[in-house]
């Protein structure tokens, strides 16, 4: 991105549904990667800059979407922390080797008893 426009991003799934939701709640009967998979298919084919997805999803969006198609990954949590109503989740340096492009991070950081500390361990885990 070279700051000229907006960028703009669709949401696949939500970090906090499971399979079980996406099959009961929404009716859809396919698997979780699969489903983001095609939502970040389309959302490139109509010209958008990425995708809001798991973590865990990153990689894969990656390789279908190509290197530059931006991944923003909620359900980013410290390995020693309360995953909360997240479903799929994992930390900030495994967000990064994934392929997370930019990271969410939101109870982890404002619920902490230090929120600056949070943040600053946040960074240094997702920067290495």
């Amino acid at each position: 991105p070279d700051g000229s426009r907006p960028l703009l991003i669709a949401v696949t799934q939500l970090t906090s549904t499971s399979q079980e939701r996406m099959e009961q709640d929404l009716m859809i009967q396919a698997p979780m990667e699969e489903v983001v998979m095609h939502y970040a298919e389309n959302a490139k084919k109509a010209g958008l800059d990425g995708v809001v997805c798991s973590p865990l999803e990153a990689g894969k969006v990656k390789e279908a979407c190509g290197a530059q198609f931006l991944t923003v990954t909620p359900g980013v949590r410290f390995a020693d922390g309360d995953k909360g109503d997240q479903v799929r989740v994992t930390t900030p340096a495994r967000a990064r080797e994934i392929g997370s492009d930019y990271i969410v991070v939101g109870r982890p950081i404002t619920q902490a008893a230090d929120p600056v500390a949070a943040y600053r361990r946040c960074v240094q885990e997702f920067l290495g």
